[in-house]
This record gives C-alpha cells, structure tokens and sequence, in this order.
C-alpha cells in the first residue's frame, strides 16, 4: 500500500481526530492506528472499509489506486443530488471551454 500511512495521518489530522479518537471508532487500539500511519502493519479489509466509511473517501483512495475524494451526499435529498449533479456537469463544460 503506497503511501498509505500517510495518507491516513493526513485524513485523520483534517477531520482534526487523534489517533485515540479514531482508534475508538473503528474499536481498535491506538497503537495499532499508529502502526497503520508508520505502515509497519496494514489494515484488514474489514478495517479498510472503516476508514473509508470515516473519512468519506472510496478504499482505492486509501490504497493509493484514485486520487479523487468521494463526496458524502448520505444525508441529502434526491433533489439536493439531481442539483449537483447537474451543477458539476455544468462546471465541466465550462473548464472545457478554457
């Protein structure tokens, strides 16, 4: 996985959580959550699918596959969706026109 320690720090650190913070949502121990950020172990599966539920963010973001964050639309209406959607289809016209 590369990359993949820091890449966790780096999420955990602007979602402003410690280490024993995370460790308590994904009911591991802290020191394995900085053994993750080392990369001296690596996550389970199980464990990965955690941290990308946490952090909003797809495992083949974490493994270092995608560069692209996902974006949490959970909590938003099917209308709040259909808006965005056609707002971002919008947007990439225009930076194609450039």
């Amino acid at each position: 996985m590369v990359n993949f320690g820091n890449k966790l720090r780096t999420l955990r650190k602007e979602a402003g959580m410690t280490q024993t913070e995370l460790a308590r949502l994904l009911n591991i121990s802290k020191s394995v959550v900085s053994y993750y950020e080392l990369q001296e172990r690596t996550p389970s599966p199980d464990v990965l699918v955690q941290l990308a539920e946490v952090f909003h963010v797809t495992t083949d973001y974490l493994l270092g596959i995608e560069h692209k964050k996902l974006i949490d639309v959970s909590d938003l209406s099917d209308d709040d969706v259909h808006l965005l959607l056609i707002t971002i289809k919008t947007l990439r016209k225009k930076n194609k026109q450039k």
